[in-house]
């Protein structure tokens, strides 16, 4: 599963609009929507979502299937 496939599902699963979460992570809704559409996020954008949703980047960015944040 690709980055931008993560990221719609987690959203849907906490039953989100893209502008909800948007807001929620600093970006704007066209920005939000244009990484479910594809397009790869800035560092600083992925380290928000990451937190956000409290999954770990290497996850999100497909390097590993291990979805927890080390800590």
């Amino acid at each position: 599963m690709e980055f931008a496939e993560k990221i719609r599902e987690l959203r849907k699963s906490q039953h989100l609009t893209q502008a909800e979460v948007a807001k929620k992570v600093g970006l704007t809704t066209r920005g939000y929507q244009d990484m479910e559409l594809g397009s790869l996020p800035r560092y600083e954008n992925l380290l928000r979502i990451a937190e956000y949703y409290d999954v770990s980047v290497d996850w999100l960015m497909g390097r590993t299937e291990k979805r927890e944040v080390n800590r």
